[in-house]
């Protein structure tokens, strides 16, 4: 029933996008999405990273027949793509492959088989539809908010020391060794997220069932309500709006070398093509979730977990991507759809409702004083910028403390190898 419930919610929502985007003339998810059937994806490992979570639902046998059908077409339709100067990638296969495990599990699946088949396919089907709601965000938050907020949270900023130009500054210094190895972390971390999602799906196929909680959940929806707050908050980063890349937009070419003045705040008008994607980081609330997912696993999960989380805070700041406040407003953020989405898969307690209601007010909190109370936070440093380091620590202990009454005590040697999350 929560599936059923979960699909016609999740359907829901790409129409209303799919139309919205349509009236910015724009092709919406399920256009680009059934476009992809026939034309060159934009992305083929995103469609494979798909079929993996479809596959976790069957068994090896029949893992290595979808994956050699979907690579045997993928090399049938290649040639054809050359001979006709089409634009070349791969994944029409994957993605074939994916509806054809659909229409089995209507007409050749009856009960739990079929159920069981259709929770890979939609699981499958939700990470690629998650990425095209993603980008169809982004292309209408450019459209629908051509002011942006980014004086307002530079100025909230100064509050933590102006953490984007310092670390801006040591990327920088490090040369192209540094920013290429945080280009590939930034850039890799849906890769090191499908690892330990497939991971913890291992025993999907020999239980027939999922797990209660996994990663993927929480990183869909945080990659379909995150852009929503875009809408609210739109701001574009230091590197477009104080630095070389915004161009004529620019308020000056000012990032990382010189910071930004004190004054009073002010929305500034931007081009209709920069995304305004930056409050909350979602990059940072994507790889909280992938630490603390990773914390149950063998020491190269919990090391991965800790690589990714440090090289992506470093990434976000250091190419000017993003202000510290984001990253901490990002941290709260996914706390809080951590908790919600483990308390929707275990069944809602008073602990688990007062962390949700306590996250999204800290939330709300930082977003309404970045806003208004920008002038005072940069005032204030050493009043401010303790606050919210504060804030966001309440939110980290809350959830630690609320997830231990949840967990149960395992013993020592179970840690290290029994599933990352509990059922």
């Amino acid at each position: 029933m929560l599936w059923a419930a979960g699909g016609v919610a999740a359907l829901g929502f790409l129409v209303t996008l799919e139309i919205v985007a349509r009236r910015h003339g724009l092709p919406g998810p399920i256009t680009n999405q059934a476009r992809e059937v026939i034309f060159a994806p934009s992305s083929g490992p995103l469609l494979y990273a798909g079929l993996a979570l479809t596959m976790v639902v069957l068994t090896w046998r029949q893992r290595f027949i979808a994956a050699g059908a979907a690579i045997a077409i993928d090399v049938a339709i290649w040639p054809v793509r050359w001979m006709v100067d089409a634009r070349m990638n791969f994944g029409n296969g994957a993605l074939w492959v994916i509806l054809g495990c659909a229409v089995i599990a209507v007409t050749r699946r009856t009960g739990r088989e079929r159920v069981l088949l259709l929770k890979g396919v939609g699981l499958g089907l939700l990470l690629v539809a998650g990425h095209k709601t993603g980008d169809t965000w982004l292309h209408i938050t450019s459209l629908t908010r051509p002011a942006v907020l980014d004086q307002y949270v530079a100025t909230a900023d100064h509050a933590l020391g102006d953490p984007s130009w310092m670390v801006g500054r040591m990327v920088e210094a490090t040369g192209p060794t540094g920013a290429h190895v945080l280009g590939g972390v930034y850039g890799q971390l849906p890769l090191a997220a499908a690892i330990i999602a497939l991971y913890q799906l291992r025993n999907v196929a020999v239980e027939r069932r999922f797990p209660s909680h996994h990663l993927v959940r929480t990183f869909l929806v945080i990659g379909l309500l995150g852009p929503s707050i875009y809408m609210i908050f739109p701001v574009v980063g230091p590197v477009f709006a104080y630095g070389t890349d915004g161009g004529q937009w620019a308020v000056g070419n000012l990032w990382p070398d010189t910071l930004p003045p004190i004054g009073t705040p002010h929305p500034i008008r931007f081009d209709e093509i920069t995304p305004r994607n930056c409050m909350p980081s979602l990059h940072t609330a994507w790889a909280t979730t992938l630490f603390i997912h990773s914390r149950r696993g063998s020491w190269f999960f919990r090391f991965a977990g800790t690589f990714w989380l440090i090289g992506t805070l470093t990434a976000t700041l250091g190419f000017g991507y993003h202000y510290g406040v984001d990253l901490v407003a990002g941290v709260v953020f996914a706390l809080t759809i951590e908790a919600a989405m483990r308390s929707f898969g275990r069944g809602w307690d008073r602990p688990g409702v007062r962390l949700v209601i306590y996250g999204a007010t800290v939330f709300a909190v930082l977003l309404v004083s970045y806003r208004y109370l920008p002038t005072e936070m940069a005032g204030h440093p050493w009043v401010f910028g303790p606050l919210l380091i504060l804030a966001m620590t309440s939110v980290i202990a809350c959830y630690v403390r609320t997830t231990r009454l949840w967990d149960p005590k395992a013993a020592p040697a179970e840690h290290s190898e029994s599933q990352l999350l509990p059922a």
